[in-house]
């Protein structure tokens, strides 16, 4: 499965000439973490998180800490993380978790080059490890169909592992269903057996 899959898009994004203030009530009204922030050509030059735009933000109160504040910046420019991590959109989701945790971010641009295409959120990859394996099940059943039709397949899926069984044993075949049903959101790993492998393994 690929960044391409789960990323959310198009995505909301602002410069470093916009102000924080801005950038809070974007955050606030679309529910995000994060914000890539680019250039005038919308090429990535950073991002800016709620992290950032909390930083410094609030006065203490003046009679329990010393009068001293430092002034937070009032552009996302003077706030934002740069340069920002980024990966392309056919990095594999496992590529995407990894930054994600690496970095300790809960949100990863998606970019084609510098120009931003998408986002991932750690959201993103729960509600994909989250899915009802009867979905999952759905969308594995459609990609095998496509690929050799709608009755040579069987499939089960159980807490995101799925197991499909073919009716003809062809290594090849084997192989393509694998990454089909392994491109599907939610699924955690694919089995295939041909019918007559399956017996036996039963």
């Amino acid at each position: 499965m690929r960044a391409r899959d789960i990323m959310s898009r198009p995505v909301v994004t602002v410069t470093a000439a916009s102000s924080a203030k801005h950038a809070a009530e974007l955050l606030a009204r679309h529910g995000f973490t994060a914000l890539p922030v680019v250039d005038d050509d919308d090429r990535l030059i950073g991002i800016v998180t709620e992290a950032d735009l909390i930083g410094e933000r609030f006065p203490p109160d003046p009679r329990f800490a010393p009068a001293q504040r430092v002034t937070p910046g009032e552009t996302v420019g003077a706030v934002m993380t740069t340069p920002a991590t980024a990966v392309a959109p056919g990095a594999d989701v496992v590529e995407v978790a990894r930054a994600l945790l690496d970095s300790r971010i809960r949100a990863l641009p998606i970019a084609d080059g510098a120009r931003v295409v998408g986002i991932v959120t750690r959201g993103d990859l729960v509600r994909m490890f989250a899915r009802d394996d009867t979905e999952i099940a759905a969308d594995v059943r459609h990609h095998l169909a496509v690929y050799g039709g709608p009755d040579r397949w069987r499939v089960e899926v159980h807490d995101g592992v799925v197991r499909i069984s073919d009716e003809f044993d062809n290594e090849g075949d084997r192989h393509v269903a694998t990454v089909l049903a392994e491109a599907v959101p939610g699924v955690v790993s694919a089995t295939v057996l041909t019918e007559n492998a399956e017996r036996i393994h039963d």
